[in-house]
């Protein structure tokens, strides 16, 4: 492609509203430009790259035994309260009524539409198991769009669900497509971790996460610095063993702690380390009020306190919430004298001897507390978030967290759709089944902004040569000398047959085309410069800055060498 005949439209300065490197670099580089909050255009480089992406996902769904359709991205209302999911999905979820007032919603996902569309069509178990995908844009009216293309109200995804007669089948289904993933994100060249994951809104159980692991993810994963065990935070069981002191119970106290709310206020009071604190948090469960308590260095996970109850909603309670239940304050809360509340507690507050703890009276805490003699929680669970130096769940090694780009996530289903759908098949015996299902999806516009923001310098891209747009840039220095304008177009036939060429033919100073190709960022350089007439040019890898004079008659040969083909 001659660069004078594409739309590259390249940026000097950071745009002021772009707050990390792959937005910065993306909107400099001429690959998108933004037109409202959360929506972009993908320009012709951006597009190249989406399409490699998506041509290494399709070979790697049709290998793991998937097939492609395409459905609608404006979806029937109606399908959505099948589901129930009308009423839960929340605000993200784009809602809109036609000319006749019939509600419809614009596709945040598909789960409701491909349920649907398989009932019609599949009745027995001879059929199953079916696994369809497609590569679409999805519509979510996040409330803070934001880093670019890696939260935006409108994005690209590959989503596929399969159907099935039996968990074994399933089994083998996510097992195929956990291997495809793990090949399209490795083929992608990036930097990333599968782990345990909430199936959150979704619904069902045993969910992984692939997470391509940078500084500016949103999630927090907790991994072992000696396995390979990777989880979300949340969802990071905490194994550590707790052993109560040899030190005698005291007698039990009140004292006057006034003006002192948080953990750290309170020890810091009473001159003790925040591990002798419980901390006392009021929880409204599927609306039931529970007090949830953990030791004073530790906090509250919410999602094993939702799946520990199975809750739908699980909300920490307002202040004025507290104080009518508990008759105090949120910084005086404690488990003693609680009645027609349930209290549960973390297994660490179990160990806890001569502790600290509110008086649910204001500006007052209970010393020398001891659970079992002066409260007693319903039970104990792990409750707590797990932390950095904790054992590793998996036995081997301790804790280290790092941070990721959630780019892809799986999940086992189960029957929640099929049931709620009527999605049934007949058996071997002539019965009637709900179908069990699975769901994959790969985020294809945030997999292209992960990979930017994994590989660049202090220049621009540095793209992987899996997905970059192009793999040779062809530089004609002075487009008007004549050996190295008529050099530049013979390269650029002879190239185009083995290579995938950007020609800068562009009447720019070379300044101007060396900082462009820089901040493009395609695996090789090509210049013809003043040694054009001796058949002499310079090649340039991007990645690690070598520089090589080559002859022309062995260029092809050096590129491909550079290229590793």
């Amino acid at each position: 492609m001659r660069q004078s005949m594409t739309l590259i439209p390249t940026l000097r300065e950071v745009p002021a509203d772009a707050d990390v490197k792959s937005h910065q670099l993306l909107l400099r580089a001429g690959f998108i430009r933004q037109n409202a909050s959360g929506v972009y255009s993908y320009l012709p480089l951006a597009r190249r790259v989406l399409v490699k992406i998506e041509a290494i996902v399709r070979e790697e769904m049709d290998k793991a035994g998937a097939v492609e359709l395409l459905m609608p991205a404006l979806q029937q209302a109606d399908l959505w309260q099948e589901s129930g999911r009308w009423y839960s999905y929340g605000p993200e979820l784009m809602r809109l009524k036609d000319r006749n007032e019939r509600e419809f919603a614009l596709g945040a996902t598909h789960e409701e539409v491909i349920t649907s569309l398989v009932r019609d069509e599949v009745k027995s178990y001879k059929r199953l198991p079916l696994t369809l995908y497609q590569i679409q844009t999805k519509f979510r009216d996040e409330k803070r769009p934001r880093f670019g293309l890696l939260r935006g109200r409108e994005f690209i995804m590959k989503d596929a669900y399969s159907f099935h007669s039996s968990k074994e089948s399933l089994d083998d289904v996510y097992e195929r497509i956990f291997t495809a993933y793990s090949n399209i994100f490795a083929r992608c060249g990036l930097n990333y971790r599968a782990v345990i994951a909430d199936s959150g809104a979704m619904g069902g159980k045993d969910t992984h996460e692939f997470m391509v692991l940078s500084d500016i993810g949103e999630d927090t994963i907790a991994y072992s610095d000696t396995s390979s065990y990777a989880a979300n935070i949340e969802m990071a069981p905490v194994k550590a063993s707790y052993e109560k002191s040899g030190e005698a119970e005291r007698g039990l106290e009140k004292v006057r702690t006034e003006n002192q709310k948080t953990i750290a206020e309170v020890s810091s009071f009473l001159n003790v380390n925040e591990t002798q604190c419980i901390k006392s948090l009021l929880f409204k469960i599927d609306g039931r009020p529970v007090l949830v308590l953990v030791r004073g260095d530790h906090e509250v996970n919410d999602i094993k306190l939702k799946n520990l109850f199975e809750a739908s909603t699980v909300e920490l309670a307002e202040a004025y919430e507290t104080k009518n239940i508990l008759g105090c304050e949120v910084g005086s809360v404690g488990p003693i004298g609680v009645k027609n509340v349930e209290i549960v507690a973390d297994h660490a507050v179990e160990s806890i001897v001569n502790g600290i703890c509110g008086a649910n009276v204001e500006d007052f805490h209970y010393v020398n507390v001891n659970p079992g003699r002066d409260f007693e929680p319903s039970r104990y669970e792990d409750l707590r978030f797990i932390k950095e130096g904790d054992p590793s769940p998996d036995g081997q090694g301790n804790i280290l967290f790092a941070k990721g780009i959630e780019v892809g996530h799986v999940f086992k289903l189960g029957t929640r759709y099929s049931e709620a759908m009527d999605a049934l098949y007949l058996d071997e015996n002539g019965k009637s089944q709900p179908m069990i299902m699975g769901c994959y999806g790969i985020g294809v516009s945030r997999t292209l902004a992960a990979i930017a923001e994994q590989f660049n310098d202090d220049k621009g891209f540095v793209w992987p040569e899996a997905v970059s747009p192009y793999q040779v840039h062809l530089i004609a220095v002075n487009t008007k000398d004549e050996a190295q304008s008529s050099l530049s177009e013979t390269l650029y036939k002879s190239l185009g047959e083995k290579f995938e060429v950007l020609f800068d033919d562009r009447q720019e100073r070379p300044g101007v085309k060396f900082a462009d190709s820089d901040l493009i960022g395609l695996p090789v350089r090509v210049t013809v410069g003043k040694k054009a007439a001796d058949g002499i040019v310079e090649v340039k890898v991007r990645k690690t800055g070598e520089v090589l004079e080559v002859q022309t008659d062995k260029l092809k040969e050096t590129i491909s060498s550079i290229l590793g083909f």
